[in-house]
């Protein structure tokens, strides 16, 4: 299991997914989540922290404390991107997006597609120093990676296990999917929502889904990469019809990916020198060889 647990990886695997990470907590505070900065206009007394809110303790939030987390978060964040001082900046990022997280969701409304993000920045502190394209293989890597996989998979069968807990075989049989194409549906959700009975199907699906996804676990690699592909493609379908992203919890989804073969600084290099060199050959043509005989002028004399 130990083996298992810390199955050594690329560090260049661990380098690109710990600037993946850390770039979407950047993203994620103006893009995702710029209204947590909205809550300070809320009345105090409508703050339920959530259960590690309320051990620490945390305060309540005001102006100054969020704008404070916001903007130390953000510079963080795009330091920690760079993979320098992976411990202190980790450690800190880690701790200002659990308060960014535990402020957002402390006003009744609690999304589990962040889970596996906050297990990801939990754990990249204790990863060691990589550095994109190594080769070299480190198991403290491979642990990082491999506790956020199974987070990631909890995330999955915790949410069938919920559905089960709170709405029983029910969930299958009812209007759930109804429901929510009548609230947030687009057209292609329109569209399905009229072939008999296919919503019930897809239902049924989601659980089982669910309910299967640590299998991944026991495939092989190629097999492994092909049921995360299908991950991906069903996220795509929810966006497609119900507008649900799931976005922190499809970054996280990366750490199965072999990340250490997309290196997009050296992509945009070479892309720039064969650019460079395409056009220095239109302005400049190749001189011919110097044993190269002279072309006839077939008008001489």
């Amino acid at each position: 299991m130990s083996r298992w647990l810390t199955e050594a990886v690329p560090r260049g695997r661990v380098a690109a997914f710990r600037t993946l990470v850390y770039l979407f907590v950047a993203a994620d505070l103006v893009i995702f989540t710029p209204w947590v900065r909205d809550r300070v206009d809320v009345p105090g007394n409508l703050y339920q922290p959530l259960f590690v809110g309320r051990v620490l303790p945390l305060p309540t939030p005001t102006a100054t404390l969020v704008s404070v987390v916001f903007w130390a978060l953000l510079l963080l964040a795009l330091l920690a991107a760079t993979g320098r001082a992976h411990r202190l900046l980790g450690w800190t990022v880690f701790a200002l997006y659990l308060e960014w997280m535990i402020i957002a969701m402390s006003y009744g409304k609690v999304d589990h597609d962040r889970f596996a993000l906050l297990v990801a920045l939990a754990v990249l502190p204790t990863a060691g120093r990589a550095r994109h394209g190594d080769p070299t293989r480190t198991e403290a890597g491979g642990w990082a990676l491999r506790v956020t996989q199974i987070s990631v998979i909890c995330t999955y069968f915790l949410a069938a296990w919920a559905k089960f807990r709170f709405g029983g075989l029910d969930w299958a049989t009812g209007s759930v999917l109804a429901k929510a194409i009548i609230r947030r549906g687009t057209d292609l959700a329109d569209l399905i929502a009229q072939v008999p009975h296919l919503l019930l199907v897809a239902q049924f699906g989601i659980l089982a889904f669910e309910l299967l996804s640590p299998l991944v676990f026991a495939l092989p690699e190629r097999w492994r990469l092909a049921m995360v592909g299908f991950f991906y493609s069903f996220h795509l379908v929810t966006i497609a019809t119900i507008t649900i992203s799931f976005a922190p919890h499809l970054v996280a989804m990366t750490s199965f990916l072999p990340l250490e073969k997309v290196r997009p600084v050296i992509a945009l290099r070479r892309l720039l020198a064969r650019r460079s060199t395409l056009d220095r050959r239109r302005l400049d043509p190749d001189p011919l060889p110097a044993d190269t005989p002279p072309v006839p002028n077939p008008a001489a004399p």
